[in-house]
């Protein structure tokens, strides 16, 4: 049986369901899983409920804790399978950090963890630690497959497939909602039925195909994204709608809540939480795979500050992730205990790729996926450095990607505005020079139309001085 490394287990939640998926599979279900992180709380947390889980599965898994940088080795060694979801710096200092230098130059972020002056900072102190995994697995497993669900996605998985030797592919849950949500948020529906195609890069990866038993949907969606936009689409009641938006999965309460207050904006107002995203397709043609909150800050177009009221018009919400960190911190308090206390806790297996991976490696039986991947010529308008994100098999022979040709020039366009970021950042990391930090920034589509190149470098300084020890050094 396999042993799964699991890197940062203290995402306890995340870990919940990439984890309980492996017990719930039968050809991972006796797999020894190793839980790594450098919280010692989060870390037996997570061990509390897993082993709960387990023991109602009737204990078929072997679950080991590692603790600190000093047992990294251990917990990797032998592994077939390593899970990267670390946070470097969390929310309080980093994340803080991210936003509130950038508001001081007059740059306000949504999101901040992929693209951008945030997204750029987040990588820069993600990639050394990645990097040092690399090392460890180099020598302790040099076979595995490195599964990174950690963001920023391009940036990192990129700096590892350049810069190691370990197999690595990237995994984000947008590919598999994509087009779910897209049809379902316009009324049109989705089932098994429809056909679909998704290439690009990580968070801005295009719907290049939506058919349903032959038939292009394109057309249909964009008449009512029209509307939708207008506030002109019935979108039915709230329990129609907020049905349609499950994507068939089981939700908490507090979902509900949130969809409730969607549908009633909407109704008052007509406005909601996919207008970014839908603009873009009117204007670009094709679909984006990741929520608008992100794509508002990807572009020059919707986060401006001689045009405040687009953020009124496209429902914008700025300082987005803090948000939900504070959130997220405040839920953990209630629902921490009935994750790790509940002694019949059990689990539901996810659509989470990463078993379905480990699974098709371990019996052969083939799986598609959206992956993460250097670009050898898979897109080819894309710069072949790129991390390119395409529809990939995988068997026992391992990740193989899909060659799609050229993309349409416009959205290969708009895709090279954010990979110069991604390959500057990643020059950055690899020299420790100051100057590739600034070009990045500097190339970056939302800073590079509000700041000047003054600005832009002593905003990086003060971010450099700021995160401190979370950075190497740079010159």
């Amino acid at each position: 049986m396999p042993k799964i490394t699991f890197m940062g287990a203290g995402s306890t939640v995340f870990a919940k369901n990439v984890l309980g998926d492996c017990m719930m599979t039968p050809a991972l279900e006796e797999s020894t899983i190793a839980l790594y992180d450098i919280d010692q709380l989060r870390l037996d947390e997570s061990a509390a409920m897993l082993e709960a889980i387990n023991r109602n599965n009737g204990s078929k898994a072997h679950i080991e804790k590692y603790l600190g940088v000093q047992s990294r080795k251990e917990a990797l060694r032998g592994a077939d399978y390593v899970v990267n979801a670390i946070q470097v710096g969390g929310y309080d200092p980093c994340t803080i950090t991210d936003f509130e230098i950038p508001k001081k130059y007059g740059l306000e972020q949504t999101i901040a963890d992929t693209l951008g002056v945030g997204g750029v900072f987040r990588a820069l102190r993600t990639i050394p630690v990645m990097l040092d995994f690399a090392h460890d697995i180099e020598e302790v497993c040099p076979d595995a497959w490195l599964l990174n669900y950690t963001n920023p996605m391009a940036m990192l998985t990129g700096a590892m497939l350049r810069l190691t030797n370990v197999r690595t592919v990237g995994l984000c849950h947008s590919v598999q909602v994509c087009a779910p949500t897209l049809l379902n948020e316009l009324g049109i529906g989705y089932d098994e039925s429809v056909k679909y195609k998704i290439a690009g890069i990580n968070h801005q990866a295009w719907l290049l195909e939506c058919s349903r038993n032959g038939e292009d949907l394109y057309p249909e969606i964009k008449r009512r994204a029209r509307l939708f936009n207008q506030g002109k689409l019935d979108i039915g009641s709230f329990e129609e709608f907020a049905e349609r938006m499950t994507l068939g999965e089981p939700r908490p309460g507090e979902w509900t809540e949130r969809m409730r207050e969607e549908y009633d904006l909407y109704q008052a107002t007509g406005r909601h939480g996919d207008m970014v995203r839908l603009e873009l397709m009117l204007r670009f043609g094709y679909y984006l795979t990741e929520s608008s909150e992100h794509n508002a800050e990807y572009t020059p177009y919707f986060i401006k500050r001689n045009y405040p009221d687009l953020i009124s018009r496209y429902n914008i919400p700025l300082d987005e992730y803090p948000r939900r960190c504070i959130h997220q911190i405040e839920d953990w308090k209630k629902r921490g205990y009935e994750l790790t206390r509940n002694p019949i806790l059990t689990h539901v297996r996810s659509r989470e790729y990463a078993s379905y991976i480990m699974e098709a490696m371990e019996t052969d039986i083939p799986v598609k996926i959206g992956g993460n991947v250097l670009n050898h010529g898979y897109i080819t308008n894309l710069p072949q450095k790129a991390c390119v994100e395409v529809p990939c098999l995988v068997d026992r022979n391992g990740v193989q990607p899909t060659v799609i040709g050229d993309l349409p020039e416009q959205c290969a366009a708009l895709n090279r505005t954010n990979i110069n970021v991604q390959l500057l950042t990643i020059e950055a990391a690899r020299t420790l020079r100051k100057d590739y930090i600034y070009q990045a920034v500097m190339l970056d589509p939302h800073a590079g139309s509000e700041l000047s190149i003054d600005d832009i470098v002593a905003m990086c300084d003060e971010l450099i001085e700021a995160h401190g020890d979370w950075l190497p050094r740079f010159h």
